[in-house]
């Protein structure tokens, strides 16, 4: 979306009454008492409310500082007295469900406001050291469960601020000179570092907090010799990213005596580090990586004064500051932001402490970066998608550096020129293009200047500044882009004052004027072109960058900008536009000849609005329409090129005239009329429509009539006319897939115009060819680049189904021979063709089926002898399911409609088709439609018997209907899935362990597995051998299927797909873990885990291992 929503902004915490209400009362509850599963629902949402209402205010956190003290205080107190009564009382058991909503309560404000606010009211007194360690190091706490990890993080940050006390850790040991407190503390910090969560945030802080102090400098030099050897040997990143965050706080706020002798060390593990190729790929990794030898630089040189001087020019630069340096260009181009990020930031950051010549000698290699990629390509469109990163990681920082006044006067020229080609910088890559993070920068870097250098240095290079910022805050495709401009706009504004009519201009561009991209391009583009200024500047760029632009979106808004911006002066822009589009219209490239048709379009509109008299107005159309020519026919129709052909059509709408309509031949565009004609026959609405603009243009000059067929046919009064009514049914019977829906719904309005004389003018047997096709459209799943297209058919075919069945059942009395018209059997034929359609995945359908069958179940029975051939079957509980006045009916509700769905099966008539839907819907990708299909299945199912007497319904003949359904239709994984997917939702539910003791039963899990386990190296379908596998292995909880399906793991196992024998192992491995086989399964098991089953060959050694064991 281009448009953001901005969020309410709050001048006061407003709900602080509420909040506080709301965590007293669960604070008030008592920890030690375990809360019945309502207590447990109650307090959740309780809890769930105080996260919504901190939420609501992270964007202002700022406005909870003076409440603060009053809301953390209790929370903290309640986690310290349950650690001090567990670490007293070992025997009290505490409700873990209840401590950690305390913890998660406390981690909300922490997330709301920082660790670094929050840690300022948690407990630091002397003696709260022992309550801490003792619970962090106690197994017998809550501390060690899995999902208590916001308990562990907290009190993690609450040691750290212990260890920022000062007093000697040592008076806590037991024995003296041992260091075991410390040792202790820094035990548990490492236990957490290998960790993915939030813990190893706490425990990095805890561990810089625990180094930094005087009386740990020994431990400190151990952990650095164990970081190296961690590097070495390991291979986990989260370990390694750990590590790295202690060395980079400790480095950033460690003492200078203590950074200066570590210093040797964390070059030596920045250096290990890059030899580890499988670590050094990890993005956070590299990024801390980053991080660390920056501050190992900052903590070499000597802090600068606000203002330079003489003496801080003259510093001997260390020889390691180069080699830092240049690992950071490198990361400058490396391929994740956040790395270029920091590496930016760093090289700022250590220029700034540089002498000014050699401050200078690294803004000239940043802005060297610019052109690695520069020197071959043509112009900046040329450039290689690797170049984003290397133009990005420069531009911020430039925009680093520039920040901090370090660009002189004499690299501004230089820095300009680059910006004014990272602006623009857009490479097309697929179907995407990329490039908007260096115009953001870019746009950054502008924002920096404004701030940093003197108005006396910009002003040679501020208009063509304020043109580029102009250009991009009003015609970028982000919206970020434009904000980012104008932001930059808006700073030079108001800090030098010397852009052309900035106050002026800066209003029609603000923050909100360029949020919305239509009113950027259509508003506020043609009020800044009102300053001849810019004029220029922003009609030539719409013509070279958002006419060519790779969205057609942004093309068709430059057209319509450039119209607007002609329109302030059309005598001088509007022949420079024909010059330059008919130049487009020449390119190679379809995206150019788009651009061009759609320029001619918008000014053949302006011209027509502006000109003084008919005969100006005819010649500037025809003038504009000649320009088709330049553009080959084989283009104008190519089966690919369907926006050429509508916007061809469009201009042909725009601009033919009655002059070239009656030249015929000899028109300067001779094949116009195949264009139109082509696109009347394209199968996308869009063409169509613009084909449809160039005809009603053409009715407009000439007298012509066309008209849609199928409405057309399904109005005509047959009474007058009814010779024709056998070939308007032929017709519709006849119409091509894109006619089918218009026939569909003209079908009902014939028999209704017909009714009161239908034996006069149709046939029982013409009637049951309409009928009949009804019918078969419930059937039509066709599918094409726009989805389920054939679901608009088969709503049509529901609605008419229903609207001729009442029709005619109404009208029953009137019509002769009515049981030859419409035939029990085909009424009960279409109701259980709606029914089915009414269980199915989508939504819409379902919702007009379930409205047509309660038509249905409300419309009376023919007035007809034996009419009771035409009652439903089963019709009281259709009623009681469907057409209860104390339900609110919602078939396009899951939740609503499948737990009342799957009791349709208990009716023979409809078992069958409703079964088939629900198979259908069950294989749906969405979860608000497979959920509920899956619980009411499992749930019908176990309320099945296992068999029982032929008239009932039991589970076996459920589950053989389902087997004998994909016993028809082998071949077909539409079905196949689903009924797969059905009987595996069945078989983790439990709702099939009725056949343990059934012999019947056994016989159809026996046919289960046959179908699953069947030829399956010779599928090709992943999904398919994918469920096929599932089934075999839940399976195994059967012991009469165990032996089979042991011998038919390996077709999984050993499947020539890695994914499917990865995937086998894993589910393997999980079903084992859960089951209760009745076997020892430790031997497969760690078989399982130590394969590496995506490696060819490894497979076939480990099944052999895993059948023998």
């Amino acid at each position: 979306m281009d448009e953001s929503g901005e969020g309410r902004l709050y001048a006061r915490f407003e709900k602080y009454a509420e909040f506080e209400d709301v965590q007293r009362s669960l604070l008030a509850l008592d920890l030690t008492v375990v809360p019945t599963a309502e207590e447990s629902k109650e307090e959740t949402v309780k809890l769930q409310q105080l996260s919504n209402i901190l939420d609501e205010y992270q964007e202002q956190s700022y406005l909870l500082d003076p409440y603060l003290e009053g809301l953390v205080v209790p929370v903290v107190d309640s986690l310290k007295s349950h650690a001090n009564v567990s670490i007293s009382h070992p025997s009290t058991a505490f409700s873990p469900e209840r401590v950690q909503r305390v913890a998660l309560l406390l981690y909300g404000y922490i997330k709301c406001r920082g660790y670094k606010t929050i840690i300022r009211f948690l407990p630091h007194e002397i003696a709260d050291l022992s309550i801490a360690l003792s619970y962090m190091q106690n197994a017998n706490t809550l501390v060690v469960e899995v999902d208590q990890w916001a308990l562990r993080y907290t009190f993690l940050l609450w040691l750290s601020l212990i260890c920022m006390l000062p007093f000697d850790l040592a008076q806590f040991d037991e024995v003296e000179g041992g260091n075991q407190t410390a040792l202790s503390i820094e035990h548990i910090g490492k236990g957490f570092l290998s960790n993915a969560g939030l813990e190893r945030e706490g425990a990095a802080i805890m561990l810089s907090r625990l180094y930094m102090r005087k009386d740990t400098l020994t431990i400190f030099r151990l952990y650095l010799s164990w970081c190296k050897d961690t590097i070495r040997e390991s291979k986990d990143p989260f370990t390694v990213i750990g590590l790295l965050q202690v060395l980079c706080e400790v480095l950033k706020s460690g003492s200078v005596g203590q950074v200066e002798q570590a210093l040797p060390d964390v070059l030596a593990i920045a250096a290990t580090l890059e030899g580890e190729s499988t670590l050094i790929v990890n993005t956070v990794v590299r990024k801390y990586k980053t991080k660390l030898v920056s501050r190992v630089a900052l903590r070499i040189l000597p802090a600068r004064s606000a203002r330079r001087t003489d003496s801080e020019d003259s510093i001997d630069v260390p020889d390691s500051i180069e080699i830092v340096l240049e690992q950071l260009f490198q990361s400058l181009q490396d391929k994740d932001t956040v790395v270029r990020w920091s590496a930016a930031k760093g090289i700022a950051r250590i220029s700034d402490r540089l002498p000014t010549d050699f401050a200078d000698q690294v803004v000239d290699t940043i802005m060297g970066l610019f052109s690695i990629h520069s020197v071959a390509a043509a112009s900046i469109y040329d450039l290689p998608a690797i170049a984003e990163c290397t133009w990005h990681g420069s531009s911020l920082a430039c925009a680093e550096v520039a920040r901090r006044g370090l660009i002189s006067s004499e690299k501004l020229p230089e820095l300009l020129n680059w910006l004014s080609k990272a602006l623009y910088f857009d490479l097309r890559k697929g179907a995407h293009s990329i490039g908007s993070n260096v115009r953001d920068a870019a746009a950054y870097v502008i924002w920096a200047l404004a701030r940093s250098k003197n108005p006396s240095e910009l002003a040679p290079h501020a208009e063509k500044l304020a043109r580029q910022l102009v250009t991009v805050s009003l015609y970028d495709r982000e919206i970020h882009i434009r904000r980012a401009a104008s932001a930059a706009f808006q700073e030079h504004v108001g800090r030098t004052g010397l852009f052309p009519h900035g106050i002026d201009v800066l209003r029609k561009t603000d923050f909100y004027a360029v949020g919305i991209r239509r009113n950027a391009f259509l508003v506020a583009a043609p009020q800044v072109a009102e300053h001849p200024e810019y004029r220029r500047y922003l009609f030539d760029h719409l013509l070279d960058v958002p006419l060519r632009h790779w969205d057609a979106n942004m093309r068709q808004l430059a057209s319509q900008s450039l119209r607007l911006i002609c329109l302030l002066d059309l005598g001088e822009l509007g022949p420079q536009v024909c010059s330059r589009a008919a130049k487009l219209l020449e390119s190679p490239d379809n995206t150019d000849i788009h651009g061009g048709l759609l320029a001619l379009t918008e000014l053949s509109i302006a011209c027509r609005d502006r000109a003084s008299s008919e005969v100006e107005r005819e010649q500037q159309m025809r003038d504009i329409f000649k320009y088709l020519a330049i553009v080959p026919h084989a283009v104008l129709v190519g089966s690919r090129n369907e926006i050429v052909t509508a916007a061809a059509c469009q201009l042909i709408a725009s601009t033919v005239t009655l002059a070239e309509i009656s030249m015929g031949p000899s028109t300067s565009v001779p094949k116009w009329r195949q264009v139109v004609d082509f696109g009347l026959k394209h199968r996308r609405v869009p063409v169509q429509e613009a084909a449809a603009m160039a005809m009603a243009s053409i009715s407009k000059l000439v007298d012509c009539f066309a008209t849609s067929l199928g409405r057309v046919l399904g109005v005509i009064d047959y009474d007058s006319f009814p010779k024709c009514l056998p070939d308007s049914i032929s017709c519709l019977l006849d119409a091509n897939v894109e006619a089918r829906r218009n026939c569909y719904f003209a079908m009902p309005q014939i028999i209704q115009n017909i009714v009161l004389h239908l034996n006069d003018h149709m046939s029982p047997e013409v009637f049951a060819s309409l009928f009949d096709a009804l019918l078969s459209g419930l059937e039509d799943y066709t599918i094409d680049e726009r989805g389920d297209v054939g679901s608009w058919i088969r709503m049509a075919c529901v609605r008419g189904l229903t609207s001729v069945s009442e029709i005619l059942i109404s009208n029953a009395r009137t019509i002769i021979r009515f049981d030859d018209y419409l035939t029990p059997s085909k009424y009960h034929l279409a109701v259980i063709g709606i029914l089915k359609q009414g269980v199915e995945r989508l939504d819409n359908v379902r919702q007009d089926a379930g409205e047509c069958i309660l038509r249905l179940l409300r419309l009376p029975l023919p007035d007809v002898k034996g009419a009771e051939r035409w009652q439903l079957p089963s019709c009281g509980l259709l009623v009681e399911l469907f057409a209860s006045d104390t339900e609110s009916v919602s078939w396009s509700d899951g939740h609503w409609l499948f737990p009342r769905a799957v009791r349709l099966l208990e009716i023979e008539e409809y078992r069958q088709p409703v079964l088939k839907g629900l198979v259908i819907s069950l294989g749906s990708k969405t979860d608000s439609i497979h959920r509920p299909v899956s619980t009411s299945l499992s749930a019908y199912a176990r309320s099945l018997p296992a068999s029982g007497p032929t008239d009932a319904y039991d589970l076996v003949t459920f589950a053989n209907d389902l087997i004998k359904y994909t016993q028809a239709n082998l071949s077909s994984n539409n079905i196949i899935i689903p009924v797969l997917q059905t009987f595996n939702v069945l078989l983790e539910a439990g709702a099939l362990e009725k056949f343990s003791s059934d012999d019947s039963g056994i016989r159809s899990l026996g046919s289960l597995h046959l179908m699953a386990s069947r030829h399956v190296d010779r599928l090709k379908s992943v999904q398919r051998i994918h469920e096929s596998m599932k089934t075999v292995v839940n399976l195994l909880a059967f012991d009469a299927m165990f032996e089979r399906c042991i011998t038919s793991l390996p077709s999984f196992l050993a499947h020539r797909f890695p994914t499917i024998r990865s995937d086998a192992a894993e589910f393997l491995y999980l079903k084992i873990q859960s089951m209760d086989l009745n076997r020892d399964t430790e031997e497969v098991e760690e078989l399982l885990l130590e394969t590496e089953w995506w490696v060819t060959n490894n497979q076939f050694r480990a099944i052999t291992d895993v059948q023998t064991s």
